[in-house]
Formats: C-alpha cells, sequence, structure tokens
C-alpha cells in the first residue's frame, strides 16, 4: 500500500476521442471531419492530409476500433475496472454533418443518448468535449476553418443541441480539445486539427501566425458564447476548458534561459489565461496588437469573454519542455518549436517523449497558483509497442511502471500541497489511433484491441496486466500502487 487515498468522489476512469475509436465514419447520416482525410503515418512519417478521400489510401479513422458498434462490451469493461468517469466527444459531423447545417442529425443525437445511457448503467460519468480535432470538413474548404468568424455561431449552435439534448445525462463537458497545441503555427497537423486551417504552400511565418491568432480568437469567442448557453441551460453544469499543459524549464540558469521560459510559457497559455480570466494578458495583448495580428476583435467579443469564464481548468500531460537561448533569443521568439531542446536528464518513449513524473506534480502546483480552479488530469498515459502472447495475455510492467509513477507525483500534489483535483482520467484506456501518427501500434489502453497499423485484426478486445493494476489503484481510491 503505497499511495495516499485521494479525496471522496475523486473521478478515477480513462479517456478517448470520437474520431480516434469510433469508426463508422460515414455511417447513419455521419459527415466527412478533417480527421477522415489524414493517412496513417508513422514516428518518423508525418500523416497527410488529403484534399478529400482518394481511393487507395489508408485512413486509419474511417474504421478505427469500431467502438459505433461494440461499445457495450467496451464500457462493460471499464465499468468491470472500476471506473467513476469516462472522457470521449461528440463527433461534431455525427450532428451537423457538414457544420453549417439549421437542424440537427437525430441519428448522431441518438447514438450519443444510447452511449450515454450505458455508462450511467454502470455509474460511470461521462465527461464530454465537443471538439477534439475533428472539426467538419465542410468548414474547413467551405470557410477555411475558424479563421472565418462564421464558425462561432456553427460551433455555438453545436454546443447548444448537445447542451439541450443531453442536460440531465452529461454534467461535465470541456469545449475545444488542446486549444494550446495551435501555438506551433508551423505543425500543419496541429493547425488542422484545432482550427480547421489549411496553409497554402509558400505561406510564410508571419502569415501562418497571424492566421493562427485571429482563429484563436475566434474560438475563445465561441468558447465563451457556449460556457454562457449552457449554465442558461443546466447551472448545474460544470464546463471547462482543455490545455496540453507542459511545465516549462530554462536548461540552463542563465538570464536569457530564464526569460526564454517565461516568454515561452506567456505564448503558449494565453488560451487558458483567456479561459479562465476572460481577457489578454498583458504581454500577449501586445504582442498581438504590436504585429497587427488579429484585425477583428469587436466590444462585443470582450463582453463574451468576460461572461463566459470555465468552471475548471481540464489539462493533459505527457512531458515537460525544455528551452534553450542558444536557439532562440527570449525577444526573438515567435515559432515556439525553435526553443525547445532535450533534457538530458530525462528518459524517453519509443516516441521520443520525454518522461517526467514530477513534472505532473509540478504542472498540478503552476496551475494552481496561476488559476486558483479546481483541476481535472483527462490526459496522461504512455504510447508504447506492445506484445500479445498466444494466450491472448499482455504483459505491460513498462505501461504499469509509468502510471504509477505519475499517479504517486498527482496524490501528492492533492495530499501534500492542497491542490483542488476533480479526477484522473489517463489517455487511450482501450487502444486506439494513435492522432498524432495514426498508427493502432502506439498503443496506450488498459485493453488490447487486435488491429495493426495496416489495419489488419480481429477487433477482439484482451485485458492486459495494467488492467487489473488499474482495478486495485481504483479500488483503493489511490491508496494500493503496487
Amino acid at each position: 500500500m503505497t499511495g495516499y487515498t485521494m479525496p471522496k468522489g475523486f473521478l478515477w476512469g480513462g479517456a478517448v476521442a470520437a474520431h480516434q475509436l469510433e469508426g463508422a465514419w460515414n455511417e447513419d447520416g455521419k459527415g466527412m471531419s478533417v480527421a477522415d482525410v489524414m493517412t496513417v503515418g508513422s514516428a518518423t512519417k508525418p500523416r497527410e492530409i488529403t484534399n478529400g478521400v482518394i481511393p487507395g489510401k489508408n485512413y486509419p479513422n474511417h474504421d478505427a476500433i469500431d467502438f459505433y458498434h461494440h461499445y457495450k462490451g467496451d464500457i462493460k469493461l471499464m465499468a468491470e475496472m472500476g471506473f467513476k468517469a469516462f472522457r470521449t466527444s461528440i463527433a461534431w459531423t455525427r450532428i451537423f454533418p457538414k457544420g453549417d447545417e439549421k437542424e440537427p442529425n437525430e441519428a448522431g443525437l441518438k447514438f450519443y443518448d444510447d452511449l450515454f445511457d450505458e455508462c450511467h448503467k454502470y455509474g460511470i460519468e461521462p465527461v464530454i468535449t465537443l471538439s477534439h480535432f475533428e472539426i467538419p470538413y465542410h468548414l474547413v474548404k467551405e470557410y477555411g476553418g475558424f479563421t472565418n468568424r462564421k464558425l462561432i455561431d456553427y460551433f455555438v449552435r453545436f454546443a447548444r443541441v448537445c447542451f439541450k439534448r443531453y442536460k440531465n445525462k452529461v454534467k461535465y463537458w470541456m469545449t475545444f480539445n488542446e486549444i494550446d497545441n495551435q501555438s506551433s503555427f508551423n505543425n500543419d497537423f496541429l493547425m488542422a486539427t484545432n482550427s480547421g486551417i489549411l496553409f497554402k504552400n509558400g505561406m510564410g511565418d508571419k502569415e501562418k501566425e497571424a492566421a493562427m491568432y485571429q482563429a484563436a480568437h475566434y474560438e475563445l469567442v465561441a468558447s465563451a458564447l457556449a460556457v454562457k448557453e449552457g449554465h442558461k441551460i443546466n447551472p448545474d453544469f460544470q464546463i471547462g476548458c482543455m490545455i496540453n499543459y507542459s511545465p516549462v524549464r530554462p536548461l540552463t540558469p542563465s538570464s536569457d534561459d530564464v526569460l526564454l521560459a517565461d516568454k515561452f510559457e506567456q505564448r503558449r497559455d494565453f488560451f487558458s489565461d483567456v479561459h479562465v480570466n476572460g481577457e489578454y494578458p498583458n504581454a500577449v495583448e501586445d504582442y498581438i496588437e504590436r504585429n497587427g495580428y488579429r484585425p477583428d476583435i469587436t466590444e462585443e467579443d470582450k463582453i463574451a469573454l468576460k461572461e463566459g469564464t470555465v468552471d475548471y481548468v481540464g489539462f493533459s500531460y505527457y512531458q515537460s519542455t525544455t528551452v534553450s537561448s542558444k536557439k532562440v533569443k527570449p525577444d526573438e521568439l515567435t515559432d515556439l518549436q525553435e526553443a525547445i531542446v532535450e533534457n538530458p536528464t530525462l528518459q524517453r518513449s519509443d516516441w521520443g517523449w520525454e518522461i517526467d513524473p514530477e513534472g505532473l506534480r509540478i504542472s498540478l502546483n503552476h496551475l494552481t497558483d496561476r488559476y486558483h480552479k479546481p483541476l481535472f488530469i483527462v490526459e496522461n498515459g504512455l504510447g508504447a509497442y506492445d506484445k500479445r502472447e498466444a494466450d491472448g495475455s499482455v504483459h505491460d510492467p513498462y505501461r504499469i511502471d509509468y502510471l504509477r509513477k505519475h499517479i504517486e507525483q498527482m496524490e501528492k500534489a492533492v495530499v501534500l500541497d492542497g491542490v483542488d483535483l476533480m479526477g484522473y482520467l489517463p489517455w487511450g484506456c482501450i487502444d486506439l489511433v494513435s492522432a498524432g501518427t495514426g498508427q493502432m501500434d502506439k498503443r496506450y489502453g488498459f485493453i488490447y484491441v487486435d488491429k495493426n497499423d495496416k489495419g489488419e485484426g480481429t477487433l477482439e478486445r484482451s485485458k492486459k496486466d495494467s488492467f487489473d493494476w488499474y482495478k486495485k489503484v481504483i479500488e483503493s481510491n489511490g491508496k494500493d500502487l503496487d
């Protein structure tokens, strides 16, 4: 018995996203999302974003793990582990196939009715993200994604329909998944999935950065208006933001490195600053104004941001970030990726992600001190190669070790540091398609799904060793981490 007991009502569970596991990409009236035009990639080969669906290409999200037809058995397995909460998303294109329709698709709404009912059957609280890397492709091609102000109304309409339909079935909501990812504006994948922006060949950094800041503003306004609508529909809703948080540390104690780390955090964390505080922080506002990066902001927008602040901060934690001014000076920082260097003190995963359990405790303390809001860990996990034995067993001690070390740090933050934490939902609780690479072989789950990167397999589900380990953790409310 190695851990601390967590507070009563702590939400243990797991997290997924609709486009990464549902499949059924064109069934029951569902439209095409940006995730449906992304091919399979790898750790060294980026996913291709194609112009529509091209015959002969491998689009792993089309079938994924067919959760759409297997959800009852999968939820039963999660209930066996003792889940108190299950995070997933509502596929925007199941509800509004093109994104700009006036009336929703009833078949899509009914699917989530049935899914949430299945969760409640086992006492599992749904935790729902409205936009999780799957903006309707029609909105991308026809409107330019969130570079167009019209998308504010389309998103709010989508949110309003979901809030009204599920007002008695879902208590915990988040608006945009990892909205701060697009601070890396030179990453085509992040820009396409977050904002629906497909940059044209030849666009320079200045043009890309300007598009990101304007689109981000429209998303922040859309989120604030949705929060306000949700609270009208059900005052008991808990509606949060969702960020990809990675505490930033300087490579050396030099003043340039320390200042660079501060500047890096300012540029990335302004998304959650606006979500929580309802206004842009001074440093980022000055940067945007000085560069003319957000020409369209109205007084009505500013009021909306103030009136639609979030109830909690949901975040993913996978790794910390280390920066060095040898590559870029603090006052020259634009593309954040240019500042990042490897931390020589940390191990790395098979996909090159640094492993830093103590960074989770640091994150919880930083976010508490910055926002004074309840926090919710809605993603954390290890992508790894798993081997399924002839008897169906999967031995994954590396995953147990990773999660144990992170949970230990999480519990210290709660018990020793006074962090107000709502729950812990590790990512990919059942194997699914990786968002970044499109792979199945990059596995996170407690439940193994028989399918590989080529799309081959039976889809049979198997329990990994981590399944029974996590079940013990939940049963003991975090006390038993052995």
